[in-house]
This record gives structure tokens, C-alpha cells and sequence, in this order.
């Protein structure tokens, strides 16, 4: 069976992580002739802006020992959320893994909310309850940020049963690192939804390791898109360092979807700069390939084509840099004036209720 190929987006990622010959592209992205316009590209560019540096202060809150407990940061993988989000739509519903909290803001998940998450306060999005590994927004479709490796891959695949149940045309965009890949339940996850057409779109972001250890260590399958073929699934590998890319190959996997043919699955060929936790020093690798990776930023890529190709101007990005700043600041300053939550609280939020706006009758 032939896959869809992206002629753009084949060998960047796997090449580096098997030693094979590096064919990384560095070409900018054609802002100006690819059709998106202004308004698109300023989106990604903020959004992916606003992951940053709220992922880097987080960052330094962790340092001053405001946020404790785990904590996995984006940086580097934020084309990922950027083309995803610009590509499905608001009624589709988002499960993830715990490296999640730009996921979250991409789904319009309040900035402030997010990080006095992060601080354990009672104005957190789980009112602290949750921490930097559960974020979960129903009026936003985002179920999470799951701390179990490969939990979620079974329960985005039921959230789309649900939705194919009712008789709607949204998706379960169900997203796993290259580590969960190995997991069992996948298997069962993919089985079940082409046997039934269920509408779930599976993500795999593959930044290389799995945790300490690279892809090529934990299967001689390493090109992850192919892991559906024994289940006739469609996939292909995405350049995820780029947001034009991911959202063009999203929006071809979404129409698939949406037309009743079952699932797509989608490899984000990606990569994070910083260690898999806070306490990971990420000795596994070298310098010379973090800095390639560093090389093809997707901010600074974006950035650039959007000056070269004349779609906005410097004055354009200067105010959204302000604005971020600003927004970010303002979220670590609501996070530490707000209370930790009361000890009574342990006995709320233990039980669904009844009228619980997505629990079916």
C-alpha cells in the first residue's frame, strides 16, 4: 500500500537519529507565496512566542523552587501546536501526553490559568490540583495532559467513539511521544479504531528519545508512521519544526477523517531542546546536534519569513513580542498572589456529576 508522502517533510529527523546522512532542510518557509496571508502566519508566530517564554519562565519559577514536582517543557516542539491548532477546529476535542502545557495554551487555555497550575494555586486550570502533568479544560476539548506513558492513546480513541456514537463530524486528536509508541495499547488503540472508523487523528511528536534513550535503541522501526500499516491506517512523516508543514499535513488528515475513512496517523518529526524533565541534564546528546536542531528554530524561521516575504512588518512582531511579555509577566504575578487551596478541598472534584456538560446519558 502506497502513504502519502510530503516530499518536504521525508528523512529530516530520522536521518539524525539513526547516523545516517543529514538532509535536514534550512530553506526559510515561503510566508508570501504560500497563500496563508498575514493574519495566519502572525498567528502562529504569537502562539508559538507565547509557548516559549511561558515555558522558559516556568523554567525559572522551577529554579527559585515556585513550581516543584515534574516538570516537561515544549521548547523547541512549538510548530507542533501552532500548525495543529490552525488546521482542526474548536469543537474537536485534544488528549496528550504530559510534556503538555503548550497543547494547552494552544487551545486557548488561559495563560494565567496555566501557570498558576503550575504553582499549585486554587486558581490553577485543576485548581492546583493537577500540576504540571494534568491540565484538563473541558470548555476547551482538552482532556489532558495524562502522566501514565501511553494512557492517553486508548482514551482519545474512546473520546472519538463517543463522538462517532452522536453522530458528529468532530475528531479526537490523540497525541504520544516516540517512547509510547512501544506501548501495547496502541496496538489495541489502532486496531479498534480502523475496524470501526473511529474519527481519531494520531499524533506522535518524535523528538528522538524516549526519555535517555533514542528511537533506534527501542525498535528497528524507526520511521514511525509506519506503525499503522499493519492496520491499513494512512500516515505520513511531517516536518515538525515547521507550522506551514504540520498544518498542511494536519488539515490532508483531518478531510480523511471527516469523510468517514477512520483514522490518520501523523509523525512530528521534532525535537526539545532542554532534557525530558527539569532534572534531566541530557548528557545523551551532543552538542553538535542540539545546535543543528537550534539552527532550523521554528520561531526564528517563521520570524524570518515573515519579515523576507514582506506579509508583516518589524513594527508587526515587536508588538506581539510586547504583548507576550506582558502576558507572561502578568501570569506569574497572578499565580503567586493566589491562594493554595484550601485542605478541604481534597473532598471536592472526586466524583462526576450528572449534568456534566460531555458525560452521555
Amino acid at each position: 500500500m502506497q502513504y502519502p508522502q510530503n516530499s518536504q517533510n521525508t528523512t529530516t529527523f530520522m536521518d539524525t537519529v539513526t547516523n545516517k546522512k543529514k538532509t535536514t532542510s534550512k530553506k526559510t518557509p515561503k510566508a508570501g507565496k504560500s497563500g496563508y496571508g498575514k493574519e495566519m502566519y502572525l498567528s502562529w508566530y504569537e502562539l508559538m512566542l507565547r509557548i516559549r517564554k511561558f515555558e522558559e519562565r516556568a523554567l525559572m519559577m522551577y529554579g527559585q523552587q515556585k513550581i516543584r514536582g515534574f516538570c516537561h517543557v515544549y521548547i523547541g516542539q512549538e510548530a507542533i501546536a501552532a500548525g495543529l491548532e490552525s488546521a482542526i477546529r474548536r469543537e474537536d476535542a485534544i488528549v496528550t501526553a504530559y510534556r503538555q502545557h503548550g497543547i494547552a495554551l494552544g487551545r486557548g487555555c488561559s495563560t494565567n490559568a496555566c501557570m498558576a497550575e503550575l504553582f499549585g494555586k486554587e486558581t490553577g486550570i485543576v485548581k492546583g490540583k493537577g500540576g504540571s502533568m494534568h491540565f484538563f479544560s473541558a470548555e476547551h476539548r482538552y482532556f489532558g495532559g495524562n502522566g501514565i506513558v501511553g494512557a492517553q492513546i486508548p482514551i482519545g480513541t474512546g473520546i472519538a467513539f463517543a463522538e462517532k456514537y452522536r453522530g458528529t463530524d468532530n475528531l479526537c486528536v490523540t497525541m504520544f511521544g516516540d517512547g509510547a509508541a512501544r506501548q501495547g495499547a496502541l496496538h489495541e488503540s489502532f486496531n479498534m479504531a480502523m475496524s470501526w472508523k473511529i474519527p481519531v487523528l494520531y499524533v506522535v511528536e518524535n523528538n528522538g528519545y524516549a526519555m535517555g534513550t533514542s528511537v533506534k535503541r527501542t525498535s528497528n522501526v524507526t520511521e514511525l508512521y509506519k506503525l499503522g500499516e499493519s492496520y491499513d491506517m494512512p500516515g505520513e512523516p511531517v516536518d515538525g519544526m515547521d507550522p506551514v508543514a504540520v498544518h498542511e499535513a494536519v488539515s490532508r488528515a483531518t478531510e480523511h477523517i471527516r469523510a468517514g475513512k477512520g483514522p490518520y496517523l501523523l509523525e512530528m518529526r521534532t525535537y526539545r531542546y532542554k532534557g525530558h524533565s527539569v532534572s534531566d541534564p541530557a548528557k545523551y546528546r551532543t552538542k553538535e546536534e542540539v545546535q543543528e536542531y537550534k539552527e532550523r528554530d521554528p520561531i526564528k524561521m517563521i520570524e524570518e519569513a515573515i519579515l523576507k516575504e514582506k506579509v508583516a512588518t518589524e513594527e508587526d512582531i515587536k508588538a506581539i513580542q510586547e504583548k507576550i511579555k506582558n502576558e507572561i509577566a502578568e501570569a506569574v504575578r497572578f499565580a503567586e498572589e493566589s491562594e493554595f487551596p484550601d485542605p478541604s478541598a481534597l473532598w471536592e472534584d472526586n466524583y462526576v456529576q450528572k449534568d456534566y456538560p460531555y458525560i452521555m446519558d
